[in-house]
């Protein structure tokens, strides 16, 4: 099933294989809407590695309590035609811009984490 453009809903999926709640399905057709202007401003193809995650998914791999993955408001984003750190200042001018929801934004070694949230919040993970 399309979400926008670029991007299906099987890419937002848990990688454990649970279904998804519907609750959670609103919020992630947001997020799809947010990643496809992300992705129209890149011009080249983002790769999702998680999106949703179940509580016991996201616990398994060390996840947050509070994770905005659990909620289907959140995509940890790849490309590789864009670095993570150059994808995270894109996508923070986006958001200064009011492009795309304000939320959480990541910065990490080989991904770039992103949130609608609804409120700000940044943090640098790089190591």
């Amino acid at each position: 099933m399309k979400l926008s453009k670029n991007f299906s809903k099987s890419e937002f999926e848990c990688n454990c294989g649970c279904k998804m709640p519907s609750d959670v399905f609103e919020n992630v057709k947001e997020l799809a809407k947010n990643l496809q202007v992300i992705r129209d401003a890149v011009g080249k193809p983002l790769h999702l590695t998680n999106a949703y995650r179940c509580k016991e998914h996201n616990k398994k791999v060390g996840g947050s309590k509070n994770s905005q993955h659990i909620l289907g408001k959140a995509g940890d984003i790849k490309s590789i035609f864009i670095t993570p750190r150059s994808l995270f200042k894109k996508i923070e001018g986006m958001i200064d811009k009011s492009l795309i929801s304000e939320g959480g934004l990541g910065k990490y070694k080989t991904f770039t984490h992103y949130d609608i949230r609804g409120t700000k919040a940044r943090w640098n993970n790089e190591k």
